[in-house]
């Protein structure tokens, strides 16, 4: 009797103006090939980090998507351009 369990990112979505990557992860534990349960977890990613410093100069930075993997680096790759990365940043100084 062999129980496994495993992480899928099963679905990522780009979303919004600032391409947001809203990513569900399923957890599956099979015993024997044979699916026991499934359950999910959300998550997303932004391309910029921004915080407001005592001197009210701001503070940006870009995300690390080192540790993810390489499907989720290279969409980042491609929709986390300069000029979003820009236009976050200036939103997130605008809020």
């Amino acid at each position: 009797m062999a129980i496994t369990k495993t992480l899928v990112d099963d679905k990522l979505e780009v979303v919004g103006d600032f391409k947001d990557l809203q990513i569900r992860t399923a957890t599956i534990i099979k015993e024997d090939g044979t699916e026991l349960s499934r359950s999910f977890h959300r998550r997303v990613l932004q391309c910029v980090s921004s915080v407001k410093n005592d001197d009210e100069s701001w503070t940006h930075t870009d995300t690390d998507v080192s540790g993810e993997s390489a499907e989720i680096q290279g969409i980042t790759s491609v929709v986390w351009t300069t000029t979003v990365k820009n236009a976050k940043k200036a939103a997130n100084e605008a809020a």
